[in-house]
């Protein structure tokens, strides 16, 4: 998801699953006062949605920008008929930790 989505989203006043792991930070001034203001525009959303919601689109968008880096193997092969190999770069590391860390947020909960 991204910040446009996201806006489509606070407009349509909907919300997703939370984990029950918190977490504290204090936010740069300027940043806390935006989110004041984002709760003041959208008001169906409390500062931690904001928060939580920004935080989503911006992993969203890191992902999307991570670099893909082919490996040695190929992984299937595409419409074109060319070869797709396996993603061994950031990408790829960021996917398997998240998959660990989630199983073990679930196993936790």
């Amino acid at each position: 998801m991204g910040i446009r989505e996201l806006l489509r989203i606070w407009e349509q006043e909907s919300s997703t699953p939370v984990s029950p792991q918190e977490y504290r930070l204090r936010l740069p001034i300027y940043d806390a006062a935006k989110i004041a203001a984002l709760c003041e525009i959208y008001p169906g959303r409390t500062e931690e949605q904001i928060i939580a919601e920004l935080i989503h689109a911006a992993l969203h968008e890191l992902v999307a920008l991570l670099p893909y880096r082919a490996g040695e193997q190929v992984q299937m092969i595409d419409e074109q008929g060319d070869a797709v190999y396996e993603d061994i770069g950031l990408s790829r590391r960021l996917h398997d930790l998240t998959d660990k860390h989630l199983q073990r947020i679930r196993e936790n909960s």
